[in-house]
């Protein structure tokens, strides 16, 4: 059993700077041995919670950081994400599987971390995202039907 992992990091809003941020917490998960599947759900939901911080809540302003806190643990992967923006109410956000927004190229962000990870929440005004993924989680679930 390997002891846990931690990075705590505040970047520029720069994309660049929050794929290498991203690559360090996968990094860590690979010397944690987890799933190609486990990895590829935080992957994808980092991605997007990076992205959104950098791009929808600093606006893209080099001035303003983003935080991110990662605690890689041989059962469960935890990540903050915290933007300077102005924040949101993440229940306002359409329904990106709705017919109406159907055709819309964002808002699936947050459904897809909400389906790939086991926990989601949102705090300090919607600046602050936490996520969580246990070891060899099932999520997504589909139904077949």
């Amino acid at each position: 059993m390997a002891e846990p992992s931690q990075i705590r990091v505040a970047i520029p809003s720069d994309t660049t700077e929050g794929l290498a941020v991203q690559e360090r917490i996968v990094g860590l998960m690979e010397q944690h041995e987890y799933s190609m599947r486990d990895i590829f759900a935080m992957r994808l939901s980092l991605e997007e919670a990076i992205t959104n911080a950098i791009k929808h809540g600093n606006a893209g302003d080099r001035n303003k950081q983003v935080r991110v806190l990662a605690d890689v643990s041989d059962s469960k992967m935890r990540v903050e994400v915290e933007d300077e923006g102005e924040g949101f109410e993440p229940d306002d956000v359409p329904d990106a599987t709705a017919a109406e927004f159907i055709e819309r190229p964002c808002g699936r962000g947050l459904m897809l971390m909400r389906a790939y990870l086991n926990f989601v929440e949102y705090s300090n005004g919607g600046r602050k995202i936490t996520m969580e993924r246990e070891r060899n989680s099932e999520l997504p679930i589909i139904d077949d039907d």
